[in-house]
């Protein structure tokens, strides 16, 4: 009888902790998935803010003035200032050209809708990523002075703020982040979604 009680006893004992290690790995889990979600979203609504400050000018980043419903260009004043790299005069060539404009205002508004909302994430991070990495080639970080002579500012030859954007769009497309806070469960359910993976 005592190692029937002992052993019911170890059972009971091992079923606990397991059950312990069960619920602390899925609170973990559900961490996981609220940051990647946080971190979606605001991923997000950093190109939605920069769609909606070139295109009313909210006094931030872009003057009323220079909105592009009063006439301003979206890429000229980015573009046009280009001074590092061996794609600078590209991008001048680029700077307020009609269809950059649209192609730049029209892909901050698709990846920041579909990053926030938690739809279409792959194809968000595709076109974010090739985003950044122009905008970073138009920076050139790993220029330490400009065309002219001048210090560029770079404070890191790799790596900086677009690069970091692009990597976050790639983390929460891989980790399926739209789950969470997000409408990714529905919008993977949807025939069309459903028959081509990489539309999620």
């Amino acid at each position: 009888m005592t190692a029937i009680a002992h052993s019911n006893g170890t059972t009971k004992a091992t079923t606990g902790a397991t059950t312990r290690a069960a619920a602390t790995t899925a609170t973990r889990a559900d961490a996981g998935a609220v940051a990647l979600a946080v971190l979606r979203i605001g991923t997000g609504f950093v190109f939605l803010w920069a769609f909606f400050d070139k295109l009313f000018g909210l006094g931030y980043a872009t003057k009323p003035e220079a909105a592009w419903i009063n006439g301003g260009s979206p890429t000229k004043g980015f573009l046009g200032h280009v001074a590092v790299g061996p794609l600078e005069s590209t991008f001048h060539a680029w700077a307020g050209a009609g269809w950059a404009n649209w192609l730049f205002m029209l892909g901050l508004l698709a990846i920041g809708l579909a990053t926030t909302a938690g739809i279409a994430l792959r194809l968000a991070a595709i076109s974010g990523t090739v985003m950044m990495l122009l905008m970073w080639a138009a920076e050139w970080p790993l220029a330490r002075f400009t065309s002219a002579g001048q210090p560029s500012g770079s404070t890191n030859p790799l790596i900086d703020y677009h690069v970091v954007y692009a990597l976050a769009l790639i983390a929460v497309a891989a980790a399926g982040a739209g789950a969470t806070w997000g409408l990714g469960r529905w919008w993977a359910r949807q025939p069309v979604i459903r028959d081509h993976a990489w539309l999620r």
